[in-house]
């Protein structure tokens, strides 16, 4: 493998659509991307539960905050803080939006389908923009069917898809892998299978961080091919 043609860095991104610092922290990796644009990635994004003991159909938002916080009061300081991360990013969260908590399991079968069309980045960014800036609720049906249409997806065939139970093993098999691997925080990104990090981390860190697992891959590369040739 010469370097001229290096493989793309793999790069997983564990995370869930109701999640905002996942909302922050794909933005900021786009962000870390661009920063590199000699190095050539490819992201793939894997599902995590944040909350799996919201049910099928979601809950009210004010149910949703006195269970996980104690009271809808208690995290109006936090939404403060991610409200104004979100904004340095060029990202609304409009909390006061918020009325219903989903369950975010059809979400990711979604955004499991939309990987074979090459829609899976625009599908999440899609869903999280729904959630986060205009409170759409994420455990309609027709919402995820509008997202994935506007990314060019067949939407009778998601309606038909979601319908069903089609790929539910398989995305909840995918997150409990995660938990299994000792993934307790979201967003986590994995980079060349070789090196992962937690937390909606700065762009310039991502960077970094793609810069050096690139090296490393390449070195491995060049090693594997000098070893087939010689």
């Amino acid at each position: 493998m010469s370097r001229s043609s290096p493989e793309p860095l793999q790069i997983d991104v564990v995370s869930d659509v109701v999640c905002p610092w996942c909302f922050i922290g794909k933005r900021r990796l786009e962000k870390a991307i661009a920063l590199r644009p000699e190095i050539p990635v490819e992201v793939n994004f894997r599902p995590y539960f944040l909350n799996p003991w919201v049910p099928r159909g979601g809950i009210s938002r004010e149910e949703y905050l006195t269970k996980k916080f104690g009271s809808v009061e208690r995290y109006s300081g936090i939404a403060q803080r991610v409200s104004a991360a979100a904004a340095e990013e060029g990202l609304v969260y409009a909390v006061d939006k918020l009325r219903r908590q989903p369950n975010t399991l059809d979400g990711h079968r979604v955004i499991l389908w939309a990987k074979k069309t090459g829609a899976q980045a625009c599908v999440k960014q899609r869903l999280m923009d729904y959630y986060f800036t205009d409170g759409e609720d994420l455990s309609d049906p027709e919402v995820l069917v509008r997202a994935a249409g506007s990314c060019g997806m067949d939407e009778e065939e998601v309606r038909r898809l979601l319908a069903s139970e089609t790929d539910v093993d398989e995305v909840t098999r995918q997150a409990d892998s995660a938990k299994s691997a000792g993934i307790d925080g979201v967003p986590t990104f994995i980079f060349g299978s070789a090196y992962s990090i937690s937390g909606a981390q700065p762009a310039e860190t991502l960077a970094e961080i793609i810069g050096n697992v690139a090296e490393e891959q390449e070195r491995r590369q060049s090693k594997n091919l000098s070893a087939a040739t010689s």
